[in-house]
């Protein structure tokens, strides 16, 4: 399988009478675009602001990330999900590099939402402050769901979903700067020199434990809580299959951004061959009761013994409940004879002192943490704000108060903040991007 990733690299976006990119620029059609959001009747306001790294802008409630793409043979973005059920992570895409669509409430926000700082001191918590971001704002008639903690902000994402699509056609038919290409030989196909390597499999923990739908990953668009381990081409996963969803407290998200680019992913595909055998993806879940957990589990490790792998990286999407499973798979992996190297952040409380998974065990001797969702995050006003800060304090983020009768509200009257660090737009970057390091005192 062989998928070929069209390079433009953003430099700068602005809006113009058409919608275009040349030389670095990204030109585009405001009017043009919003038309596009409001064919879905569900969107009742919305607006499209254009942001770059080091403005003193703040973004909140932030419920996705997506980056614009193009595939060439006219099939869907997003198989399952924006179109018809097709196979993918093969042919070609185009990619616009550098940028990303975020979909950003107007007015409510959730439990799973999150917040951006462009600049300023705030800008280090999240990968997408490094990003031009094509900033969509944007309200809708779902009114039953506007006091719910948990929001499905089922037109908002998919509107997001589409408009990154809609973007990158403006590519479609240009010559790229440069191309990734990814391929990999069939699993029992290898040559002897590649087959001599330590064999290594990725798994993916997706967020999935949601029992309604509407709130989960999704799969070719099918709900992850109906999903049982399967093996996966790691081009599946950068080519669309696999998309975020609208649960979980918003530092342990994977946005789809995230999953698009997936960067240890990409780093297992640049070691193949060479200290490395990349056996490919196993995609797991996250479950509710521990019967499921068990048996994803011992799943997860038949079919990584199955496949002859030698070691493997667990990954999780999310922190509490979902650590039950990553343990678990990690202590199944083990019980095999696969070594295991997790990635995840932890839950150890504000003053970093308390037990950093729900469960744990002995066999977890290599864990790679990406931060503490738990940290206080103390940040001051900012200029510009994009959608409604209000909604930190006012609409149960995880990690955001209405108040604190130590710390007061989390959004104080002079516009500045403090919050625990679960509400930083996917900041933990669990599948690879975090830069945080931790230190012996």
């Amino acid at each position: 399988m062989k998928l070929e990733i069209g390079q433009f690299y953003v430099k700068k976006i602005t809006f113009g009478e058409k919608t275009f990119f040349n030389n670095g620029e990204l030109t585009l059609n405001k009017e043009d675009l919003l038309d596009f959001v409001k064919k879905d009747e569900r969107i009742t306001e919305a607006d499209i602001h254009i942001v770059k790294p080091g403005d003193l802008v703040r973004i909140c409630p932030v419920k996705e990330a997506i980056e614009p793409r193009i595939k060439l043979d006219g099939s869907p973005l997003f198989p399952g999900y924006i179109g018809d059920v097709v196979p993918c992570g093969s042919g070609k895409t185009h990619a616009l590099k550098d940028c990303s669509v975020l979909v950003v409430g107007k007015h409510w926000g959730g439990f799973q939402d999150g917040l951006i700082d462009m600049g300023g001191e705030g800008a280090k918590y999240t990968y997408f402050s490094k990003l031009n971001n094509i900033v969509l704002v944007a309200d809708t008639n779902e009114d039953f769901e506007k006091q719910e903690q948990q929001k499905k902000n089922d037109a908002l994402r998919r509107a997001g979903h589409k408009l990154a699509e809609y973007i990158a056609n403006c590519v479609k038919d240009l010559t790229p700067e440069d191309i990734e290409i990814f391929e990999l030989d069939p699993v029992t196909k290898r040559n002897d020199d590649t087959n001599k390597l330590p064999s290594v499999v990725l798994v993916m923990q997706g967020q999935s434990q949601m029992e309604e739908s509407g709130y989960n990953d999704l799969v070719y668009g099918w709900d992850m809580n109906h999903f049982v381990p399967t093996f996966l081409h790691p081009n599946e996963i950068l080519d669309g299959a696999l998309i975020s969803g609208s649960f979980m407290p918003c530092s342990s998200k994977w946005s789809t951004y995230d999953i698009q680019n997936t960067p240890v992913l990409k780093s297992l595909y640049r070691e193949h061959g060479k200290t490395l055998n990349f056996l490919g993806v196993i995609l797991s879940n996250l479950n509710v009761s521990l019967e499921q957990k068990e048996r994803s589990a011992i799943f997860v490790a038949q079919i990584a013994k199955s496949l002859g792998a030698d070691g493997a990286i667990v990954t999780e999407e999310g922190y509490g409940n979902p650590d039950a499973d990553f343990v678990g798979c990690i202590v199944a992996l083990e019980d095999v004879g696969v070594k295991v190297v997790g990635l995840s952040n932890e839950c150890t409380g504000r003053d970093g002192n308390s037990q950093p998974f729900v469960t744990l065990d002995q066999k977890l001797d290599a864990i790679v943490s990406c931060g503490n969702v738990s940290e206080l995050v103390e940040l001051p006003a900012m200029q510009i704000v994009l959608g409604e800060l209000e909604s930190l304090g006012r609409d149960g983020f995880a990690g955001g108060w209405a108040s604190d009768e130590v710390l007061g509200p989390s959004v104080r009257e002079d516009g500045s903040i403090i919050m625990e660090n679960n509400s930083m737009f996917c900041g933990d970057q669990v599948l690879g991007w975090s830069t945080k390091t931790m230190k012996e005192f």
